[in-house]
């Protein structure tokens, strides 16, 4: 499995909607409770998680185009294009394969609302202006969610953990094709850049929140952690073993490792095509006055 495969995105899917902020969706229901018909751009949208999330939160008919690169993650939201808004309003799907990083002002048309989700720690520092010098040139609200910023907490706590984080986070912001990744420091980032332009910015905290009920994404999340920490920086891999194998990964199977909050997500097979995916949840809600 792939970081970006289906079958990922599927397991995490529900830590993902448990996450999100529950507040910011209601401001983003609120701006459009008067309009009868909202088209929405989600970035990099995998199998449609976002839209199966807020959409039934909207009460306006809603048109939305799925930017994606990945042709098969693609067929997978319109393999499951079933969902509705509220009071059962209409929605409607456009899928677009698109490199997300080569974002352009006019791949956002006539957009009502942009989203994305664990997208933001993929840029780099040229990438993110350009995302965010497009999406205000929009003029609409932006929904960014479920971006890393460099924190897990695990319960029982290992001597090693703090190590693993601080290579984890390396391994976040490493160079890769000649890309220098922001990894953690995207979310504030986004942030910045987005005040400098005169946006209002609201952060709220999105953290997953694992235990006894997710053992198997414990587990998968572990493994692309410490997989992503061993391929940055630690080179003992008998006392990675002796962390990971040995007592982590037993943990998982009765539910005692606790709570990671909030964690970076990766693919021990893959581990440089790492995705860190929740801790903070950014809107812009630039174009809330228009």
């Amino acid at each position: 499995m792939t970081a970006f495969s289906a079958e990922w995105l599927q397991l995490r899917e529900g830590a993902d909607q448990a996450a999100r902020n529950s507040e910011i969706a209601n401001a983003v229901s609120a701006r459009f409770a008067l309009r009868d018909a909202i088209s929405v751009v989600d970035l990099g949208c995998g199998t449609g998680s976002m839209l199966r999330w807020l959409a039934p939160q909207l009460d306006s008919a809603q048109h939305w185009v799925m930017y994606d690169r990945d042709d098969d993650l693609l067929a997978e939201v319109e393999a499951r294009n079933v969902v509705l808004g509220a009071h059962a309003a209409a929605v409607t799907i456009e899928v677009r394969p698109r490199d997300i990083t080569r974002l352009e002002p006019d791949d956002l048309g006539t957009a009502s609302l942009v989203t994305a989700s664990a997208l933001l720690d993929m840029f780099t520092a040229d990438e993110l202006d350009r995302f965010v010098t497009s999406c205000a040139r929009a003029q609409c609200p932006v929904l960014l969610t479920l971006s890393v910023v460099g924190h897990a907490e695990l319960s029982p706590a290992d001597e090693l953990d703090e190590a693993f984080q601080q290579a984890f986070n390396a391994h976040q912001r490493r160079i890769t094709d000649g890309r220098q990744l922001l990894g953690p420091d995207a979310a504030s980032m986004a942030g910045a850049a987005f005040t400098a332009l005169g946006a209002d910015v609201t952060v709220s905290s999105s953290p997953w929140h694992l235990g006894p009920d997710e053992r198997a994404l414990t587990a998968a999340w572990l493994e692309g952690w410490v997989g992503a920490a061993v391929e940055q920086e630690l080179a003992d891999a008998g006392e990675v073993q002796r962390c990971h194998r040995e007592r982590r990964v037993p943990e998982c199977v009765p539910g005692a490792v606790a709570h990671p909050r909030p964690p970076g997500v990766g693919d021990a097979q893959r581990p440089e095509e790492l995705v860190a995916c929740v801790l903070l949840q950014v809107a812009t809600d630039r174009g809330f006055d228009h």
